[in-house]
């Protein structure tokens, strides 16, 4: 019995240090692609805009909404677990931090190897804290709920979704460039090499909840945050 039940009582850490990592790596991996200065992905777009905006720090707007975007999740009858509340509050917390400790480079010979860096480990902080499967983040679990309660592709609900978001952060003067191409091509290969890589043999299998159902290849359907 000691022999099956230890690994089963030590999996549950594990797979709180995987989360707890993946979700400091994703809020660094944000802070230096801001820092790059080549464009960002969509949501960080969005509350960059807003930061410029309102004042705020942009990890504080990133709290705030995903605070927000978490109330979405009601009609869409969506159930936060402990990943999605721990997102809302770590990547805010550790992109302001990265940014106070990593100063603005003006030479675009070190801004191109840093924004695909940033690229890199964000797909692997996407991994990691997916693969760990304490739920999705607030605006992964808004798609998905999208996707279920409107029956429309996931992929289909993805993208209007980050379209409009790019939008209006781009209206309200966030920086878009090559990094924003650059992280909507690689960010789907890399998560779904990374979420294989850091998957959790002993774990239970079931069905991912960031990965779209019904129609679409796992392989092909990954859901970044």
């Amino acid at each position: 019995m000691t022999s099956e039940s230890g690994p089963r009582r030590r999996l549950p850490v594990r797979r709180l240090v995987q989360l707890y990592t993946g979700l400091t790596l994703y809020g660094v991996s944000m802070g230096l692609m801001l820092r790059a200065e080549l464009g960002l992905e969509p949501w960080s777009v969005l509350n960059q805009g807003i930061s410029r905006h309102t004042g705020l720090s942009i990890g504080t707007v990133t709290i705030v909404s995903g605070a927000l975007i978490l109330l979405l999740w009601i009609p869409l009858r969506q159930r936060p677990g402990l990943g999605t509340v721990s997102n809302v509050v770590a990547l805010g917390l550790v992109m302001d931090a990265t940014l106070a400790w990593m100063p603005e480079l003006d030479s675009l010979g070190a801004r191109i190897p840093l924004l695909a860096g940033a690229v890199l480990l964000n797909g692997a902080a996407t991994g990691l804290y997916i693969a760990a499967d304490f739920g999705p983040g607030p605006r992964d679990g808004l798609m998905t709920g999208l996707h279920r309660r409107t029956g429309r592709p996931v992929r289909l609900v993805r993208t209007c979704i980050e379209v409009t978001v790019l939008a209006a952060g781009f209206a309200l003067g966030g920086s878009v460039g090559v990094g924003t191409v650059v992280y909507a091509l690689a960010i789907g290969p890399l998560a779904q090499f990374f979420l294989r890589r850091f998957a959790i043999k002993d774990a239970p299998a079931k069905p991912s909840p960031v990965v779209a159902r019904g129609g679409a290849s796992p392989e092909r359907a990954i859901l970044p945050e």
